[in-house]
């Protein structure tokens, strides 16, 4: 497997739908049921430049990881962050990560906030392990169990 390369495209693009499904899916999986309009959202609008970039991950020519940023008041908030199974466990998250943390260096913010909820281990584990602190709750999102934060 090639290292990921991450592009910038609009969340609404064909593929970034297709990746999204797929996360969307993997939520409704993982948790039981997942209805997006009750969580907090990020629309496409949100999730592009100036204030914020949504990216897709390809490896070997396929789509096959997405990350999004929104602006808050908190932070460049990460949404959206969602790795194909295939390539799980392979390092594309962490790539991932790093290249959403260096587009919101990027953008000006000083700090990142995500959520997350406790039905996605690897990625509480992933986020400890890159230097994430748990913080307290910032968005009320209904499937969130776990807040963090890590300064820039």
């Amino acid at each position: 497997m090639s290292e990921p390369e991450f592009r910038v495209e609009r969340a609404d693009a064909a593929a970034a739908r297709a990746l999204l499904d797929d996360y969307l899916a993997d939520l409704r999986a993982r948790l039981g049921e997942f209805d997006d309009a009750r969580g907090v959202t990020a629309g496409a609008d949100e999730m592009a430049p100036p204030a914020g970039v949504f990216l897709i991950g390809y490896v070997d020519g396929d789509a096959v990881a997405c990350g999004g940023l929104k602006s808050r008041p908190e932070g460049a908030e990460v949404k959206r962050m969602w790795v194909a199974p295939a390539v799980r466990r392979r390092g594309v998250g962490r790539h991932l990560l790093a290249a959403l943390e260096e587009a919101a260096r990027a953008a000006g913010h000083r700090r990142v906030v995500l959520d997350t909820s406790s039905g996605q281990p690897e990625a509480l584990a992933m986020y400890r392990a890159l230097g994430y602190r748990e913080v307290p709750d910032y968005n009320a999102n209904p499937y969130a169990a776990h807040w963090f934060a890590k300064a820039l």
